[in-house]
């Protein structure tokens, strides 16, 4: 009998027309054979094997073909089972054809393998290495080799490359057939060049400038860094972040009527670069009018929320402002036992005054609860390190507020390339399961550099650092900074959840050894420092930590003060205590997405070696973007003390004043001198203050070079010894005051800085510097 089912598959395609049709026909002259002979009542043909053999395989078991067939011996198999059983087979992938041949009751598979690959090599791949592109590619040697998937191979790679920007790549694969029905597999690479994004233009916009959208978007445009910079390439997926961020700049910031009308790509003449045209509508920029807060749940007093309802009037809407009053308001509800109480932000628009007044009603939400949270895709990460960031457990009422701020917390984790958070009925209508789906990206480095600075020189640096260590979402650091005159090391190990809290411990060790070139005397130091921080508010934090530290001062000049005499013939002093810090900071979470304050006052009580000290430090920075966010003001006002009881304070425990607190001086180049002796090295002060202003502004260069201007003025002071020598050390406070130009160049490479200062207001015996340069880089 001639073969029923017979398929030639030719490069991963179905079996031609002409096969199938053959097939057909002679289908249906075994059917119109059978009626005719009288094998029974007209019903469709039918088939009983009581024996199968495979034919033509020498890799694949004749077991595994059987089984992929899934034909019972001894069973009737219709006509239609038999044709399922046939695609069942050649749906492997496996075969490159495949017959089934009925002989009675024996049943005959005739198959046809496709070749292994031997071996799998990419030629003419630069930009991408052999190692990466391997890790795209599926094929591998000694698997089946499969038309189809050796395609699907070639159009991944292709996809990396335009990742890349290069949209010219082309992917060709190549099969070269070796002895014992092998073949060698090559995936010809063609490159191309890469399509830059050659300019980057705004049309509509009239409340910011191109300049400062430009800042916005995660493209740039390419510029004399090009060779450098990744993300001035074309990358389509790319634009669609590019356009969420726009949206939510200009939402933020009150214009609840912006849209994207259109982003026009025109790509050159010279199919090298493209020209990318946002066309936009901006609308009015509208403020808060009125709040109000009412209730729609019997028994639950609007009054106890209004508090937290108050918005100021006046102040530009955002919805960020918004979601923060009803994220306080829900937990106040939660607090109050109140479960299923919802808050829905009722918005009126007033269009002659541009305002939008708001009315937080509180409604009795649907009774849904969580029956799962289910996680996929971690590998390394435990599943609790996940799991801990939504505030709602299995069995909590569902909140679709939490979920997203659930996914907002895994994202901020750092963890994972991608993070999908989505909610679908559970085994109930009542019940919803909560589906995370992460992919995990690297968290671990080790990097070697160089850093430099204009007064110490250049130094080399270790640094090893573990965002995820053990798949506990713990943070594990040490570095080792070796310069001319100084060498460095430390170790940090932080738990974010410690005891499944929002409770954060910190370790943190320390080595520091210094010979610095503009001092006569060495220092070392040894600390170590447990910490626990924790939030008391939205944006408040405390921590509570203990240290332990021994400061030695050592190799001190003979020509030097009495003062540093003193303190190395005491020998190094072992100290210990306790302290905490209590900080506000809003700088990018703040309710004005264009400013930010930070607060900050922490103290230090310590005792060792006869000598009890309390060290005191308050620290008040704000930072603002006037003139539509195309000039930055930022100030800081900070200071300190060291209040001794009893005793003498520690070289290693007084403040001194360096370019980062005043610029325009040298490092301990200001502040207490013994000028009675050879050595006149800076004493440091038990008191100090300083204040820094400065602005950043366009300097009219093209955006992509990454270069801005700035002023700053500085003035400060250090001041206040336990021991003066009985006054003939001058340690009475003199205010000294600095201004200059800077010059910001974020390179690739790292930041750098350039400022050009000049000392205003200065003692004669202080040390000044007028140019300052700091680069840090690492590989």
């Amino acid at each position: 009998m001639s073969s029923i089912f017979r398929s030639h598959a030719r490069a991963g395609k179905a079996l031609s027309g002409a096969v199938f049709y053959r097939a057909a026909i002679v289908v249906f002259l075994a059917l119109t054979s059978a009626s005719l002979i009288g094998a029974g009542p007209a019903h469709a043909q039918s088939y009983r094997f009581s024996s199968f053999s495979v034919e033509g395989n020498s890799t694949i078991p004749a077991g595994t073909i059987l089984s992929h067939a899934g034909i019972a011996s001894g069973h009737a198999v219709s006509a239609a089972q038999l044709n399922a059983a046939y695609q069942r087979v050649l749906r492997t992938g496996l075969f490159e054809s495949v017959d089934f041949i009925p002989r009675g009751g024996r049943l005959v598979i005739r198959v046809k393998e496709f070749p292994l690959i031997n071996r799998v090599s990419i030629e003419g791949n630069a930009r991408i290495s052999d190692e990466k592109a391997m890790k795209i590619i599926k094929a591998r040697p000694r698997l089946v080799f499969s038309p189809s998937a050796i395609e699907q191979d070639a159009a991944a790679l292709t996809e990396a490359y335009r990742a890349q920007g290069r949209l010219a790549a082309t992917v060709t694969p190549k099969v070269i057939k070796r002895r014992n029905n092998r073949v060698d597999v090559v995936f010809e690479v063609h490159e191309g060049r890469v399509v830059e994004v050659e300019r980057l233009s705004f049309v509509g916009n009239r409340a910011y400038s191109d300049w400062r959208l430009r800042q916005v978007l995660r493209t740039k445009q390419a510029g004399a860094l090009r060779a450098l910079i990744q993300r001035d390439t074309f990358n389509q997926d790319r634009l669609l972040l590019d356009r969420s961020l726009l949206t939510d700049f200009y939402h933020a910031r009150g214009y609840v009527d912006f849209q994207i009308l259109s982003v026009a790509n025109e790509f050159s003449r010279e199919r090298n670069a493209f020209f990318l045209t946002y066309k936009l509508r901006e609308g009015q920029q509208f403020r808060i009018g009125k709040t109000s807060v009412s209730s729609e749940v019997p028994g639950v007093d609007a009054t106890d929320f209004e508090r937290l309802g108050h918005i100021r009037s006046g102040r530009v809407y955002s919805p960020e402002t918004v979601d923060n009053v009803i994220a306080r308001m829900e937990r106040l509800a939660l607090r109050k036992g109140l479960n299923m109480v919802r808050v829905d932000p009722r918005v009126s628009r007033n269009d002659r005054d541009q305002t939008l007044d708001i009315e937080f009603a509180l409604v009795e939400g649907p009774r849904i609860f969580v029956e799962r949270i289910d996680i996929g895709g971690n590998a390394t990460t435990l599943d609790r390190v996940i799991r801990r960031q939504f505030k709602i457990a299995e069995g909590d009422p569902f909140n679709p507020r939490e979920i997203r701020e659930g996914a907002a917390r895994i994202r901020a984790l750092g963890l994972f390339s991608a993070t999908q958070v989505q909610a679908h009925e559970g085994s109930a209508s009542d019940k919803v399961v909560v589906d995370v789906n992460v992919e995990e990206s690297k968290t671990g480095s080790l990097k070697f550099g160089v850093a430099y600075n204009f007064s110490r020189g250049f130094g080399l640096t270790m640094k090893f650092s573990e965002r995820n260590f053990m798949g506990r979402g713990q943070k594990l650091k040490f570095d080792i900074q070796i310069g001319l005159d100084n060498a460095n090391g430390g170790i940090t190990f932080v738990e974010p959840a410690f005891l499944g809290r929002d409770v954060a411990f910190r370790f943190d060790g320390e080595y520091r050894q210094t010979n610095y070139s503009y001092t006569k005397y060495n220092t070392k130091k040894l600390l170590v420092r447990p910490s626990f921080t924790f939030p008391i508010g939205e944006n408040t934090r405390l921590g509570l930590r203990y240290t332990l530290a021994r400061n030695q001062l050592l190799k001190v000049d003979p020509g030097s003060s009495t003062v540093l005499m003193a303190e190395e013939a005491r020998g190094g002093a072992l100290t210990n205590g306790i302290g905490y810090t209590l900080s506000y900071d809003t700088r990018n979470r703040g309710l004005n997405p264009d400013a930010g304050v930070l607060m900050r006052f922490g103290q230090d009580y310590s005792v060792g070696s006869g000598v009890r000290y309390l060290k005191t430090t308050a620290t008040l920075a704000g930072e603002a973007r006037i003139w539509n966010g195309n000039l930055k003001l930022r100030g800081t006002l900070e200071g300190g003390m060291v209040n001794s009881f009893g005793g003498v304070s520690g070289l290693n425990d007084r403040f001194f004043l360096t370019s980062a607190n005043l610029r325009g001086y040298a490092p301990a180049g200001l502040g207490p001198r013994d000028l009675t002796v050879a050595n006149q090295d800076a004493l440091g002060g038990n008191y100090y203050a300083a204040a820094r202003f400065e602005t950043e502004f366009p300097l009219g260069l093209p955006e992509e070079l990454g270069i801005t201007g700035g002023v700053f003025y500085d003035i400060g002071s250090v001041w206040g010894l336990d021991n003066n020598n009985g006054g003939a050390i001058d340690d009475t406070m003199h205010l000294r005051s600095s201004a200059g130009i800077s010059v910001f160049w974020k390179t690739p490479l790292g930041p750098l800085r350039f400022n050009f200062s000049r000392a205003l207001q200065h003692e004669s015996y202080d040390k000044v510097q007028n140019f300052d340069l700091t680069f840090s880089t690492e590989f």
